[in-house]
């Protein structure tokens, strides 16, 4: 779910948009692949990720005239963690951390999302996290198979690894759910990952996609894919491409406090209003702006990223420095982060 940095690069190594000459581009891509680190379990491990961005661009600010000129304000960087260029998994720590002082002046292609927050840089560009498109296709049952299932979720509820005390993992949503829920005969809900996910989730009228770590959550993806009308439980979420996905007519949003209350706010939804959203959802060229497929498709993910780069152009004389002007610190951060790579 963090590959959406690995297909970026690979996109635009073969699009149109990219030139060889650099005097004729108006952004610049550095692939720095942070999320290629990885524990020995193959989870994400984002707190090195500073080192490799600094050394990367040491690199490309050392071999080439491009970063200095603006301090990377016509460059832009895809940081999928959990909490963007924060570069933390837990949201306490990814605010102490803050956004790589280094990244201020650059542009965010991130997954993470949330109004007012820390790790949100202004200008950035929310996206979704990835999912395999063809994967996906083939697990597609006939569109007119019943949705016999009224709310569906597979997942954790409790993070025990990582928060043994427990109430801190998804700000305490998606245990909620479980105590609340878990007889509900109306709630098909587990822990268990089936090997018919993806036909459940198109046998269901609701999909739950709660805030985990992060308030995202690649849920939200297969929901829209599948026909599977989303219910997003992530208070103040900022979700991609909102002006090509109509996200309050095609979604359910239930605040994190009113989650004990979820069967009476899905229950209460006239049926009029659940077949207005379904018939939403069945348009492609909503389900193709959520994917990023190879090769790339008109209105798939890449061209909203670049829709929201092309808005951001041209770029003002100010984002060039004055002869002698510096404004970023290469020793701001945490002293961990000074480590060479």
């Amino acid at each position: 779910m963090f590959a959406a940095e690995i297909y970026m690069h690979r996109f635009l190594l073969s699009s149109p948009v990219r030139t060889l000459n650099p005097e004729e581009a108006d952004w610049f891509y550095t692939p720095v692949y942070t999320t290629c680190d990885l524990t020995p379990n193959g989870l994400p491990l984002p707190f090195k990720s500073p080192r490799m961005m600094r050394s990367a661009i040491q690199l490309i600010s050392s071999n080439w005239p491009y970063w200095n000129r603006t301090e990377g304000a016509d460059h832009f960087f895809v940081v999928p963690h959990d909490f963007g260029a924060c570069f933390h998994y837990q949201e306490e720590k990814a605010i102490e951390r803050g956004i790589l002082p280094l990244l201020q002046r650059a542009t965010l292609v991130q997954t993470f999302g949330q109004q007012n927050h820390v790790c949100l840089k202004e200008g950035s560009i929310t996206v979704p996290p990835y999912a395999p498109p063809q994967k996906m296709q083939t697990h597609l049952i006939p569109e007119k198979t019943p949705r016999s299932i009224f709310v569906y979720f597979r997942g954790l509820f409790y993070d025990v690894g990582n928060d043994p005390e427990g109430g801190y993992y998804a700000r305490g949503a998606r245990a909620a759910v479980w105590e609340n829920f878990k007889d509900n005969p109306l709630f098909d809900i587990s822990t268990e990952h089936p090997t018919t996910y993806y036909e459940d989730m198109q046998r269901a009228v609701f999909c739950l996609c709660p805030l985990g770590w992060a308030p995202w959550s690649p849920r939200l993806v297969e929901a829209v894919i599948f026909g599977c009308i989303p219910v997003i439980i992530a208070d103040d979420i900022v979700l991609p491409f909102a002006d090509a996905i109509p996200w309050e007519e095609i979604g359910v949003f239930v605040a994190e406090e009113d989650v004990p209350n979820l069967d009476t706010i899905l229950t209460s939804i006239p049926p009029e209003l659940i077949l207005r959203k379904q018939r939403l959802l069945a348009n492609p060229s909503m389900k193709q702006a959520m994917l990023f497929p190879q090769p790339a498709e008109a209105g798939d993910a890449f061209h909203q990223v670049l829709n929201g780069l092309a808005r951001k152009l041209p770029h003002g004389p100010g984002v060039y420095l004055k002869p002698g002007e510096k404004i970023l610190n290469w020793t701001a951060g945490p002293v961990g982060d000074l480590k060479p790579w």
